[in-house]
Order: structure tokens, then sequence, then C-alpha cells
């Protein structure tokens, strides 16, 4: 009789804990990533700019966004386990390579697993297992894992929404942010 009620009682623990983790309305992450996501990379890493509807951001060799999580401070990363299965770090064998970015602002930092993760202005960079291809920037804006996730800029600081230039304007062209609607 017990079998009966640990089922229901599993399945209750596995919806309750994917609610957890995700505290946002957002391309909410809610459930595990399938086989053939994202997963870190073991190879040396390469950094690069792209455009997107955000403007120029970083990306990997593959071309995928990279984020940064708001909750990791002083160059360390507060993402692993379940989260690191979500946001897959940026890790590196060596000294990554860089095109169109600050070579300055590169860096790594060691993350619990001992394994070395690529920072950029100190943040440590990620990728987003429902980012199915280069160019997809789905992760941007999610609150999750303690913090939110942005898209990075080659400035080396979050990218939190998109710029006003290419904001659509009523008739149909791109506003400057000049106004002119008619009001």
């Amino acid at each position: 009789m017990n079998r009966v009620f640990a089922v229901p009682a599993v399945a209750l623990a596995v919806a309750a804990l994917a609610v957890g983790c995700s505290s946002s309305t957002k391309n909410a992450v809610s459930t595990p990533p399938t086989s053939g996501g994202a997963s870190a990379s073991t190879s040396t890493a390469a950094l690069h700019t792209a455009s997107s509807k955000y403007g120029q951001i970083l990306v990997d060799s593959s071309g995928r966004t990279l984020y940064l999580l708001t909750a990791d401070t002083g160059g360390k990363s507060t993402c692993s386990g379940t989260c690191a299965s979500f946001w897959p770090p940026d890790v590196t064998t060596g000294t990554p390579s860089t095109s169109g970015v600050t070579a300055s602002m590169v860096g790594t930092t060691t993350r619990t697993d001992n394994t070395t993760q690529v920072t950029y202005n100190g943040h440590p960079l990620y990728t987003f297992v429902k980012d199915a291809k280069a160019g997809d920037v789905n992760g941007e804006g999610i609150t999750n894992f303690g913090g939110t996730w942005y898209v990075v800029g080659p400035n080396g600081n979050a990218i939190m929404s998109v710029p006003a230039a290419s904001t659509p304007s009523p008739t149909g062209g791109s506003s400057s942010g000049g106004g002119g609607y008619g009001y």
C-alpha cells in the first residue's frame, strides 16, 4: 500500500523542485534539459562578438550567446549542479582566444568542480540550453538560480533591454528615440 502513495509523492516533489527553480514567467526554466542540449566545452574557448536584437553581444566559438548571472560576485560562479545543467559554463583548458573583444577583459576562474570557466570583465560566462542555434537569445532576462541572466556586451556589462534605436515605430520603420508619433 505504501507503493501506491510513493509514486504520486515523488511526482509532486519533482514538480515542486521544477517550479522552485524558476521564478520568472519569461521563458521559465522548469524542466531538465533533454539529451542533445548544450554541454560545457572542454577545449580552448574563444570569445567573439555578434549582432543581435540587443546590439553587439559576446558569443562563443560556435556563435552561441554568452550570458552572465547577476548572483555571481567577485569573479566566482554560483551556478553549479542543476543550474549548470540549464546554464552550461563556458569552460576552457587553455587561454581563451579573442576576436572583436577587449583581450584585457578576458580571464578565467576556477569552478568548484575544478574546471576553468571563462570570464569577461570579471563575469563568469554561460550558454543556455534553450538556445538551439547560433544567434538565439532565449535566456535574456530570465530570473532563476538566485539572480537574473543577461547577454553580455563587448563593454563587459549586462545588456538589459533592446536598444531604443531598434524598436519598431508605428509606421513600420525604426525609431531613433526622437518621438514624432503625432502626439
